[in-house]
């Protein structure tokens, strides 16, 4: 089993900055690729970003790429999302999740382990 706890949201003015943390337990962090994903009210939950095991291959979102990055850190045991440029429509639940396998994916079924979300609000 795995426990993901994130942490960093907050409110911000466009164009600001946040990074968000994903803190894990559990089972081996090296061993599961990660991911990032929102959900804004009245919206289904969408994909962010995710990372692979070794923090080698990164996937984006059009919407987020070239203002978010994702990252891992894998002494301890965290992933970031480093949020730049941001903008109202980023306001969102974030969540962080983690898959059982080494490689990432853009669909939040394919998700084994989930966090309780972050709220991040971005005012215009």
């Amino acid at each position: 089993q795995v426990q993901l706890v994130e942490s960093g949201g907050g409110l911000v003015q466009a164009g600001g900055s946040l990074r968000l943390s994903c803190a894990t337990s559990g089972r081996t962090f090296s061993n599961i690729a990660m991911g990032w994903f929102r959900q804004a009210p009245g919206k289904e939950r969408e994909f962010v970003a995710s990372i692979n095991w070794s923090g080698g291959n990164t996937d984006y979102a059009d919407s987020v790429k070239g203002r978010f990055t994702i990252s891992r850190d894998s002494p301890k045991n965290t992933v970031y999302l480093q949020m730049n440029s941001l903008k109202p429509e980023d306001t969102a639940v974030y969540y962080c999740a983690g898959r059982r396998v080494s490689w990432y994916s853009r669909a939040d079924l394919e998700y084994d382990y989930w966090g309780q979300g972050t709220q991040v609000t971005v005012s215009s």
